[in-house]
């Protein structure tokens, strides 16, 4: 998201290797890493480099803006544009920069079109270099490349078995003034280069027409504008076939994963609905930026994240490793508490995003600060759940407060720091030892200065060990660990000024002391006989879609899924091998199932829990009740008869709606994905605590649209 660079007062007037005598790794083991491409939807085993495309490598400098747009020292001002594009991308995947680090997913900038105007914002003129301007969904960003170039980052990317996610920003297009139609581009949204209309003189009412967001509440975010963006409308019909046809147009480019900006701030209905359609099409990982800051746990991110279809950056991670390693406002113990409760309410937390910066965000590195900090932090998320990012430039130090500090150009391309080399030795671990990318997450020991975690899947482990203190050592007894008998090298190499680990009969290892400063990895890969999940994805999907599951010990022939207690085989076994399964979902009953895999030798994997299997094709409609007068504490909500408005059960209700911006009380208003060209039935409620009432009278009864989106509005029956 780019809302630091735009004045708050113009948006106010805006409105291990193992060695021990233990027997060598199997054959199965060894062979079983993922190094490929092929699973779009699975992306914990990989690390993922963050690229704000500008400020890389200008690897084509005839695609450079002019005139006043572009800054070819990218010294004066960090607003312009620097020159970095694709090309410039391509050329460090190809002199082997990103391979080399271990690096095997990209996350580049948006790629589409940007609006060409220099906006004279107060203090500094201001382009669109961040791509988060847009005005065609459909165009790319000439200041990038061109459509080929583009194909050829792609090729390049999956040439070194590198995927490509790209950065989409459906919330706006660019900034607008309502009574200024000369100011920058007056929001204009374009179709393939046909312009579609501006932010003014909107009869159509591509956009919101609320004035600018104070941020108080989850409703004045989502249908009030960001700062003097022109806000879009997903409540249009044209705006959503639009955005379901714009990121087709990259899907089949071959991107192989998308983040999307400023996911708090778009109706919950019409996201889901939009990643239904993006399943139904190509079933890519997607993961949204929802914004939270130091200390903050949001019930409303957890429940986005659980039940729209896509990922979150995890920023309760982000925020709290910035906080023990960079600040030294917490402690160990707090990092600990953090990987349980993210644990605990993220349903599928190695989906969730990892990181320590990014674009959005002061740089870790601090001047004159010990690099160290920066080293443990790095070490701490490769070996950490989820799916780690790193931004572009941390392996070298850069620093920089403030947007646009924060996103310098790229101060070097050395392959000799300890950064560069730690994630170059830790990356490889997440697609060679499952433990690392799928298994749970257990504190083994801990005080304020040194953690101790142990990562397990299956027969798998790893044990990590980092003391942040800079300047005393640690002494470590009575250390337990799921680790087989053996002396277990450090897979740092000592890199972080880490040794070795002796481990006894039960898991128990010698006393030891870790280094101050000291970081040390020790891990165990052992080939898997009974099956394990660990992932799967999509965890939305309606039948016939294609659903990957990954994991160990599946066997090489083919056995049965189960969602539930629905069984699939055969031809809807799309392929079966040890470490990953593929099946088409089965036609069931809508509503969350668990996932399991039954090998043809009839052994039982674990429970994959919650796969929210659709009724259908999905389409957002609002739902708006009139005169639904309220007591104090007193909310109201949404039931139906289809699992989506779920299925009469008040414990699944959906709500609360909201009653401020686009309908103010007593009319209250949701935007919900329902199934599509489905007659539907419904009620309204109101809740106070375990205090439900339900409105009077015959169900309310709708049938929804095939396509597009739709309005609904009843009267509160008594």
């Amino acid at each position: 998201m780019i809302l630091k660079t735009l004045p708050k007062l113009l948006a106010a007037v805006l409105a291990m290797s193992l060695t021990t005598a233990l027997p060598p790794l199997s054959p199965a083991a060894s062979a079983s890493p993922d190094t490929s491409v092929s699973n779009k939807q699975n992306f914990s085993t990989d690390v993922i480099y963050q690229i704000v495309t500008d400020r890389f490598s200008d690897g084509n400098p005839s695609n450079n803006p002019t005139g006043n747009a572009f800054d070819s020292t990218c010294s004066s001002n960090l607003k312009l544009y620097c020159g970095g594009d694709w090309q410039g991308i391509v050329n460090k995947i190809n002199d082997g920069y990103l391979t080399g680090m271990g690096i095997t997913a990209i996350w580049i900038s948006q790629p589409v079109e940007n609006i060409y105007s220099v906006i004279n914002y107060p203090g500094a003129n201001t382009t669109a270099y961040h791509g988060y301007w847009a005005r065609d969904f459909k165009k790319t960003n000439p200041a990038f490349g061109s459509m080929t170039d583009f194909k050829n980052l792609i090729n390049a990317a999956h040439a070194k078995n590198i995927k490509v996610i790209i950065d989409f920003a459906p919330n706006h297009t660019s900034p607008a003034m309502e009574t200024n139609t000369a100011f920058a581009e007056n929001g204009k949204l374009y179709n393939n280069g046909a312009l579609v209309g501006g932010y003014t003189g909107d009869t159509s009412r591509y956009f919101h027409h609320n004035g600018g967001t104070d941020f108080s509440t989850l409703e004045n975010g989502i249908y009030k504008n960001l700062y003097d963006l022109a806000d879009l409308n997903h409540n249009n019909s044209f705006i959503d076939t639009y955005f379901k046809e714009a990121i087709r147009t990259w899907l089949d480019l071959g991107i192989d994963g998308i983040r999307v900006d400023a996911v708090k701030h778009m109706p919950f209905g019409w996201q889901k609905n939009w990643m239904a359609s993006i399943y139904n099409t190509k079933p890519v990982f997607t993961f949204g930026e929802w914004f939270l800051g130091t200390n903050e746990v949001d019930p409303a991110n957890h429940h986005f994240a659980n039940e729209s279809g896509m990922s979150l950056l995890d920023f309760r991670f982000g925020q709290k490793v910035r906080q023990v390693f960079r600040d030294n406002t917490d402690s160990m113990l707090g990092l600990d508490s953090m990987i349980s409760g993210t644990a605990a309410d993220y349903a599928q937390v190695s989906d969730q995003v990892t990181f320590i910066d990014n674009h959005d965000m002061d740089r870790f590195q601090m001047p004159g600060a010990s690099n160290r900090k920066l080293e443990q932090a790095l070490a701490f998320t490769l070996t950490s759940r989820g799916a780690p990012a790193i931004y572009y430039g941390t392996e070298q130090y850069m620093t920089g407060n403030g947007d646009p500090n924060n996103r310098a150009k790229m101060t070097s391309f050395s392959t000799t720091t300890t950064a560069y080399n730690v994630i170059k030795k830790l990356a490889p671990l997440r697609k060679s030892n499952p433990a690392i990318a799928y298994g749970t997450t257990q504190q083994r020991w801990i005080n304020n200065d040194v953690y101790i975690y142990e990562r397990k899947f299956g027969s798998s482990v790893a044990v990590v060990a980092i003391n942040r203190s800079l300047t005393s050592p640690a002494s470590i007894s009575g250390l337990a660990t799921s680790l087989p008998a053996g002396t277990y090298a450090d897979s740092l190499g000592g890199l972080l000024n880490g040794g070795s680990l002796t481990v006894g009969s039960g898991g128990a290892a010698s006393a030891f002391t870790l280094a101050a400063g000291g970081v040390s990895v020790w891990q165990y890969t052992a080939a898997q006989t009974a099956p394990v999940i660990g992932h799967v994805g999509p965890m939305m999907a309606k039948a016939g879609n294609t659903v990957t599951i990954d994991g160990r010990g599946f066997g090489s022939t083919k056995g049965t899924v189960y969602f539930g207690t629905t069984a699939v085989t055969g031809s809807n076994i799309v392929s079966w091998e040890d470490t990953q399964i593929k099946v088409i979902v089965p036609t069931a009953a809508a509503g969350k199932y668990g996932v399991k895999a039954r090998t043809a030798g009839a052994a039982d994997s674990n429970v994959y829990g919650n796969f929210n299997l659709l009724t259908k094709e999905q389409v957002s409609v609002r739902f708006v009740v009139n005169n639904a007068s309220t007591a104090l504490g007193e909310n109201v909500y949404l039931m139906g008869s289809v699992s989506e408005l779920g299925n009469w059960e008040p414990a699944k209700a959906i709500g609360p709606l909201f009653n401020k911006v686009a309908h103010t009380y007593p009319t209250w208003y949701y935007d919900v994905s329902v199934p599509a060209g489905t007659a539907i039935e419904f009620k309204f409620l109101k809740k106070n605590g375990s205090s439900v009432t339900w409105e009077g009278g015959s169900n309310h009864t709708f049938t929804t649209p095939s396509s597009g989106t739709a309005t609904v509005t009843v009267d509160w029956q008594p």
